[in-house]
């Protein structure tokens, strides 16, 4: 029978494990000591070599030869170990034996000695699987069990274990192995097993196994079917990484605003049987590469991508700044969010990309609205500069007098506070009607924000929303940024617009009623006096 290559390939010795120099040397001179521990942990993440060195240790203990602390591999009992026909060492998988009554039995197997080693070896996988109950059972055996037991526990969740638990063991942290140990190790097995695999091809593995040995190895096993010769390029279109062009398309489309090409894109994947919420986090993943190709000096140690796709990726980059990488991602999340939540999950997709083409043209327009509006002002200046010094000139001729200093003080500074920061061109404010259906969609969505805004009101004027609200802790609540976001989304859902919020202060109201822009009512002073 067929011998899949991650465990055809498991290392045999602690010389043989990849990567774990620190845990390995360690605990073969703990073995050629003899100064062995009662209780050992070996934690860190999945495929990096904690069962196999659980195994080693097994062996070594109870072989009838050892080396140095290496176990012979070559005695009966080694061998019989490798095939498992030993029973003084017990391999238990805590995920589907987790309850009291499990435990309870391994400590009554305990008061057994060893048939045929030294040492009888239980090897507890996922312990952090185990109930409280069972680690409370567990506890008094682990701390003091027969001089002939060893245990040794492997997790990839150490946070979930019981303090009691990790200060009775000796704690072995296992680390991700780099990609060029993980590359050497698939070109060697590929040299062994009479294959070829191309250096760039061996790296490519290497990092999308991101660190786990064994999960390199079981790609090597699945892209092997494809052929004898394994290329970048095999190896990229076996995995599914060669037809993930539609994320760079995707992302154009929304960065120029094209609705209609982001609509047909889903469309087509949608077709294509693609699920909604991995394509969504496909496309986190790939603004993620964006924003490292942004701010990163050395990309390409951070990024799982083929020669060409980093090339695509450079171009791409360079369109974006990391502020607005950064908005899209936040938009994204609370789309993903969103998706997980909806019924119809393609049309939450669709509504989010929607939401980057209109943030976009919103932004241009705001930029664009920002330099008509400052050449705009600048010829206001100039031309009211004109005019007032033609109507002084006049003033001196009459002894009339045009407008008074104060007022037109007052004025332009009732123009600065109503916008907040910049101001709205004319001065032009009508309550707004959605305000009521504003705040009973807040009920549903954000109760907390809802029972702040309880009997407050709104005025449009421009892009701005003002709110008028006589709750004290209105104007800190609102400057938070999530529940103004959350404002702003149900104001977007209700009037497909992206509006930025003000607050309406008393002062507001005088200048509001008299909303008259100050050049007007120069020129309309300078015109009575002609």
């Amino acid at each position: 029978m067929y011998q899949v290559l991650y465990r055809k390939w498991r290392s045999p010795t602690f010389s043989d494990v990849i990567g774990q120099e620190h845990v390995t040397s360690t605990l073969r001179r703990a073995l050629a000591t003899g100064r062995l521990a009662h209780a050992y942990l070996f934690t860190g993440p999945r495929g990096t070599g904690k069962t196999s060195c659980a195994r080693i240790l097994a062996k070594a203990v109870n072989c009838l030869h050892p080396v140095e602390g290496e176990p012979c591999n070559e005695c009966e009992l080694c061998r019989d170990i490798d095939s498992g026909n030993v029973l003084d060492v017990i391999e238990i998988d805590a995920a589907s034996n987790n309850g009291v009554d499990n435990i309870r039995d391994l400590r009554e197997e305990t008061n057994f000695t060893p048939s045929r080693g030294a040492f009888r070896v239980y090897i507890i996988d996922e312990v952090h699987m185990l109930s409280a109950g069972a680690f409370n059972a567990l506890l008094k055996t682990l701390e003091e069990p027969p001089s002939y037991v060893i245990f040794i526990l492997a997790t990839t969740e150490v946070h979930k274990l019981p303090a009691t638990v990790l200060s009775r063991c000796q704690r072995f942290d296992f680390h991700r192995i780099s990609m060029e140990d993980i590359a050497n190790r698939l070109l060697y097995v590929a040299e062994k097993e009479s294959f070829v695999l191309e250096p760039a091809a061996a790296m490519l593995l290497a990092r999308v196994a991101d660190g786990a040995m064994r999960d390199a190895l079981s790609l090597l096993d699945r892209c092997r079917v494809e052929g004898e010769a394994m290329t970048a390029e095999s190896v990229a279109r076996c995995i599914g990484m060669a037809d993930r062009h539609y994320l760079f398309e995707l992302t154009d489309a929304a960065l120029s605003g094209h609705i209609a090409a982001c609509l047909e894109l889903i469309q087509k994947l949608y077709q294509d049987a693609c699920d909604m919420e991995r394509l969504c986090e496909e496309l986190l993943g790939h603004l993620r590469n964006l924003l490292i190709m942004r701010t990163v000096k050395a990309p390409k140690e951070f990024l799982v991508v083929t020669d060409e796709d980093f090339q695509l990726y450079q171009a791409q980059a360079e369109k974006f700044s990391t502020m607005q990488l950064l908005r899209w991602m936040e938009l994204l999340e609370t789309t993903a969010g969103q998706l997980r939540r909806s019924a119809d999950r393609r049309m939450e997709m669709e509504l989010g990309l929607i939401r980057l083409c209109t943030q976009e043209a919103g932004i241009r327009r705001q930029e664009t609205g920002s330099s008509v509006a400052q050449e705009a002002g600048i010829r206001r200046q100039e031309t009211g500069s004109a005019v007032a010094q033609e109507a002084g000139i006049r003033k001196q001729e009459t002894g009339n007098t045009i407008v008074q200093d104060g007022k037109q003080e007052t004025e332009s500074a009732a123009i600065q506070e109503a916008g907040n920061a910049t101001a709205p061109s004319p001065l032009s404010s009508r309550l707004f009607a959605e305000w009521g259906e504003v705040l009973q969609r807040l009920q549903g969505s954000n109760r907390a924000l809802a029972g702040i805004l309880a009997g407050s009101s709104a005025v449009a004027r421009g892009d701005f929303i003002l709110i008028k609200s006589d709750n004290p802790a209105f104007p800190a609540f609102i400057k938070q940024s999530a529940h103004a976001n959350a404002l702003k989304e149900v104001i977007y859902q209700l009037t497909d617009r992206n509006v930025r919020l003000g607050i309406f202060k008393p002062q507001e109201e005088a200048a509001t009623s008299a909303a008259a822009d100050p050049l007007a009512k120069l020129q309309e002073n300078y015109q009575n006096l002609i």
